[in-house]
């Protein structure tokens, strides 16, 4: 505790019993624990507030991501997210001791992992955008990866290459149903879209909106001109990122889906809820590499 105001437990792992022995000193807790590194090895998993499938989802794990779980029981991990440090209950199934290092990143939307080098052989699962994969060889225009099955060389790029227009990333997402907590192009949400579109160009994000409003790039105050592309407009727990000097890209309720819409009627329509826009960041020279 600082001040009297303790840590935003969305990021820092301590709970009634326990907490995570890197918070000794600044929360009091009956036990410290240190913790075990463990990768998913499944596409995709839910991080609920409780150990429970219907306890809210409040964000996904991508397949290769690492995560430190800090307590086990009854199928559920408490852990916390390597890629943004939240934290939260992730089902156990899934999380492998053996740490594979990444070797390329999936930069599709979506592609499958097949058993054999073979666009013809049915697919054992789907990987989404931005999910770690290592690779072993490369297999005529696949690549063989480490813990079995082929992916598609055309979806994946190496470590360290990097989407050049997280615009463009984001926009790829046109359509997609909105999903409170998603990561996936099978169900995003606001913050979710900015936080894989900002990731595909190497660039760290935090998972949700508020912190992003306060975090990322700097303040455009009012005045200062047109919006540019790619200028982050920030509502009270929603964002949206500009195409142009008018246009909003947003994963949104109102439409249920990520779309494109003038900004002067997505304000219009979300002041009347009570909401205002609450400010503009720019990631400055970042917003088209």
């Amino acid at each position: 505790m600082i001040d009297g105001v303790l840590p935003d437990p969305r990021r820092h792992v301590y709970r009634a019993d326990l907490a995570a022995a890197s918070l000794r000193g600044r929360v009091t807790a009956p036990r410290y624990v240190i913790g075990e590194e463990r990768q998913l090895t499944l596409p995709v998993r839910p991080l609920c507030k409780e150990p429970r499938f219907d306890a809210g989802l409040d964000s996904e794990a991508l397949f290769g991501e690492t995560v430190t779980v800090y307590d086990e029981s009854e199928g559920w991990a408490w852990v916390q997210l390597a890629r943004d440090a939240h934290v939260g209950y992730m089902p156990s199934e899934g999380l492998a001791s053996q740490i594979l290092g990444p070797s390329h990143r999936v930069t599709a939307l979506r592609t499958y992992v097949h058993p054999e080098p073979d666009i013809k052989s049915p697919p054992r699962a789907i990987l989404s955008l931005n999910s770690l994969v290592t690779a072993t060889a490369a297999q005529g225009r696949f690549l063989a990866l480490a813990d079995g099955g082929f992916v598609f060389a055309g979806h994946a790029a190496p470590m360290g290459e990097i989407a050049q227009d997280y615009v463009a990333v984001a926009e790829a997402f046109v359509g997609t149903p909105y999903l409170w907590g998603g990561r996936t192009s099978f169900g995003v949400d606001c913050s979710g879209l900015v936080q894989l579109a900002l990731e595909a160009a190497g660039l760290s994000c935090p998972r949700d909106s508020d912190m992003q409003a306060t975090e990322l790039g700097r303040l455009v105050e009012e005045g200062q001109g047109a919006l540019q592309r790619g200028d982050l407009v920030f509502w009270p727990d929603h964002v949206g990122i500009m195409l142009d000097a008018t246009r909003l890209l947003h994963a949104n309720a109102h439409h249920m889906a990520t779309a494109v819409e003038p900004l002067a009627m997505a304000a219009e329509r979300i002041a009347k809820t009570g909401s205002p826009v609450l400010c503009v960041r720019r990631l400055q020279d970042l917003s088209v590499r």
